[in-house]
């Protein structure tokens, strides 16, 4: 048998896949650490479980000039110069793909000059990496980062507000951080192009996906800004990528090109969670896709132990041990970069503070002991705990006393400060000796601003029902027998004396036995939401009733240097994580603030306003072009369908044409990543409880695109089932090129949603939008 048609014959085994019955003639050198492979292996084919995936379906397609070839196996006698045109037609297929990617996400690239919705957060977080301020954010820092470089890199000084949106960017330099996001944006088509093509072999399955996502005017809208979802995208579709490349290179084991798609996975892993923590969605995926290969890889008596073992070692060092210390170096940048003192101190506990440059706690003395008299703040222990806080509102008609409020803010504000004061209503004397204050105690705390105490009572606290009010109460510091409080130091004993930062403290209120308590739970606009403080009958120790004495000021008393609470990298590694989890979960729906639900993402039921709102303005609308969404919510329902009957006809045994049984195989391993990927970002959603956005379906939508290039390339390819090949081939044909022309002509129609909308509104007939508005819900 010639070299051109070693390995021609193969026929699809349901049971063992692609590759099984494979026959070979002349022995094959194997790669470092693989077994010999026999002169024939037509028995071990047939056992060979690992090669279940094997992505080598045999495709009769016809290119542009008209010449048939096959993609994926070749067929015994096909030239070597069909191959090759064909592999020219997949090279110049990338390129315009690229270019159009490209041209849709650069063009008006700097309109409109002014700050668009998320860009008020993301830029301006750029901007805290340039000035090395330290902030708060609920997603890991990578993303920031990247924008925060690309700005410094292309001469952007990190001096705009980035205040509100709608404020001009004047001189400033703006570009560069909207370039990089649009770069990162265009990748995303010829990503999905490359994995499917591995997937199906298919060039116009690959097209059909490429077409999806250059032409939809959602993924056009969201890549053009700065925002992270197309960073957060473009790692999560390079893993994807990776993965599936990886997963083609099986009988290449531990070749150079096998370790790098290896290692490219685990970098896209550690890139994608170190953007959002929608990241893990992917990581699920690779990591479900890994334990079946290493199944069946189990599975293959031909292979070793010990070369199993080599399999499973490298996966962990890629997959786990890799991208987790990329991950974990990510933060350690994140730190050393932002050192100074900035608007996330209070998020954070006090030793956390005293490593900031600028903050109070940083190289500070202050006195170690508590004492009367002193001027203190009072930090909740719990992670992302807030300061204890009043102010001069009063809590409104029906919500307990109508008294002061009591509340706990997470930022460092002259409203916070506290005096220590004895049970006697009286003003300490300068001249008095200084009096320590010890475990058991009674004392009163006195509000700097207001002079009011802080006081409890039997009325219910305004969120929390089962607890206590707290109010800020009395006149200059008198008040009644229930502004007094029993300091007890947690783990001490009486007459312990209570140490600043390190003595972790609850307070007993006196008359009613309940203890002082910050919820979590944000109030209403009314608290300014801010977080509730309550006085809990529960008395069980927990973090949300500690509290800690930060910032201190005695006159009477020397100061002591701070520099020993400086914590550990691992341990501001761990608290920077409960800090954004807990920040996650606490993103709460405002009042009147645009949020969505699940169920509208893939119907597009509701986009978002990106800029504008009146006719005088210039309007950006992100939503999805109609066509594309509802074609991919259609594509969904009939793949199932179709992968239902074609595993119905595998397990019943119906004999199948070679050609049907590829495209059954093409639809089982890989319609059903791309079904998966689609759950996996999708579903969770339905679980959290934080507030949603429409944007957060973006990762979905790539899945879904994915899927709708190879079901329909599949559904075109299967009527030669019903029809003669000629006639197939030209239904192909035109069924392809009708759905390119067909997205091509929606975005023609929906492009001003992308790159700019002036004049009167759609639902106005003079409106440029006039008649486009296909859905009440639509805002344009």
């Amino acid at each position: 048998m010639s070299v051109e048609s070693r390995g021609c014959e193969s026929e699809y085994d349901p049971k063992h896949g692609s590759s099984a019955l494979r026959k070979r003639v002349t022995e094959r050198e194997p790669h470092k650490g693989n077994v010999k492979v026999a002169e024939n292996t037509e028995t071990r084919g047939a056992n060979n479980k690992h090669q279940n995936h094997s992505l080598n379906p045999r495709l009769k397609l016809q290119d542009i000039g008209g010449t048939e070839h096959v993609l994926g196996l070749k067929k015994c006698n096909t030239p070597a110069s069909t191959t090759s045109a064909h592999q020219e037609w997949t090279v110049y297929s990338l390129i315009l793909v690229a270019l159009l990617s490209l041209c849709t996400r650069f063009y008006k690239i700097l309109e409109p000059p002014h700050i668009c919705w998320d860009e008020t957060h993301f830029g301006k977080m750029g901007s805290y990496y340039i000035n090395q301020t330290f902030f708060f954010d609920v997603h890991p820092p990578l993303g920031k980062m990247l924008i925060g470089l690309a700005g410094y890199l292309t001469g952007y000084d990190g001096s705009f507000p980035f205040a509100k949106p709608g404020d001009k960017f004047e001189e400033h330099n703006y570009a560069g951080m909207r370039a990089f996001c649009a770069l990162l944006g265009s990748c995303l088509p010829p990503f999905a192009y490359l994995t499917v093509l591995e997937l199906s072999k298919s060039l116009p399955a690959a097209l059909i996906t490429a077409s999806l996502l250059i032409f939809d005017t959602g993924c056009i809208t969201i890549s053009q800004y700065i925002l992270l979802d197309p960073i957060l995208m473009f790692f999560i579709l390079g893993s994807v990528l990776s993965m599936v490349k990886f997963s083609s290179h099986r009988e290449r084991a531990f070749s150079g090109s096998w370790w790098l798609w290896l290692l490219l996975t685990g970098v896209n892993l550690a890139g994608a969670l170190g953007v959002k923590f929608v990241g893990l969605f992917v990581i699920l995926l690779v990591g479900m896709n890994t334990v079946r290969d290493l199944w069946n890889l189990l599975g293959d008596i031909n292979l070793s132990l010990v070369l199993f073992g080599k399999h499973l070692l490298a996966r962990v060092f890629c997959l786990i041990l890799l991208p987790a210390s990329l991950y974990i170096s990510f933060f350690a940048i994140h730190f050393l970069v932002l050192n100074k003192s900035g608007p996330g101190d209070g998020f954070f506990s006090s030793a956390f503070q005293s490593r900031l440059i600028g903050n109070n706690l940083h190289n500070a003395s202050m006195p170690e002991y508590l004492a009367y008299g002193s001027t203190i703040t009072m930090k909740n222990v719990r992670i992302a705990g807030g300061y204890l806080h009043s102010h001069w509102h009063l809590y409104p008609e029906g919500v307990g006393a109508r008294q002061q409020q009591i509340t706990a803010y997470s930022h460092k504000d002259f409203n916070n400060l506290w005096f220590v004061r004895n049970q006697d209503f009286k003003t300490e004397n300068p001249t008095d000796p200084v009096e320590f204050v010890k475990h058991g105690d009674i004392i009163r705390l006195e509000h700097k601003e207001t002079s009011r105490n802080l006081h409890s009572h039997l009325h219910e606290a305004p969120l929390t029902k089962k607890h206590f009010q707290v109010t800020g109460y009395g006149i200059n510091g008198t008040g009644d027998p229930n502004d007094f409080w029993q300091i007890e130091v947690c783990g001490g004993k009486p007459g312990d004396l209570v140490k600043v930062l390190r003595s972790k403290v609850r307070l007993i209120h006196l008359s009613t036995g309940c203890v002082l308590y910050s919820s979590g739970k944000t109030l209403p606009k009314w608290g300014w939401e801010q977080v509730e403080v309550s006085c809990s009958p529960y008395l069980k120790d927990t973090p949300n009733s500690q509290w800690n004495f930060e910032d201190h000021v005695n006159a009477k008393l020397p100061n002591i240097s701070l520099e020993v609470l400086k914590p550990s990298f691992p341990e501001i590694l761990l608290e920077s994580h409960i800090v954004m989890i807990r920040g996650n979960s606490g993103l709460k729906p405002k009042d009147n603030e645009v949020s969505s639900k699940p169920w509208h993402w893939p119907i597009n039921y509701q986009g978002l306003r990106f800029s504008g709102v009146n006719e005088t303005e210039y309007r950006i609308y992100l939503l999805g072009n109609p066509v594309i969404w509802w074609l991919n919510l259609f594509s969904i329902a009939l793949y199932v369908v179709m992968v239902t009957i074609a595993a119905t006809s595998i397990q019943r045994g119906i004999q199948l044409s070679q050609k049907a049984r590829e495209r059954c195989r093409v639809l089982m391993e890989g319609g059903r990543e791309m079904m998966l990927g689609w759950l996996l970002h999708y579903l969770p959603f339905f679980t959290m409880g934080r507030i949603l956005y429409y944007h957060h379906y973006f990762p979905a939508l790539l899945f879904s695109s994915m899927l709708t290039g190879i079901t329909w390339d599949t559904m075109l390819q299967s009527w030669d089932l019903f029809v003669s090949p000629p006639v197939t081939q030209r239904i192909y044909s035109g069924g392809v090129a009708v759905l390119i022309i067909l997205f091509l002509y929606s975005f023609y129609l929906f492009h001003p949603l992308s790159y700019g909308m002036v004049g009167p509104p759609a639902h106005d007939p003079s409106s440029p939008m006039a008649g486009l508005k296909w859905m009440e819900s639509w805002e344009f």
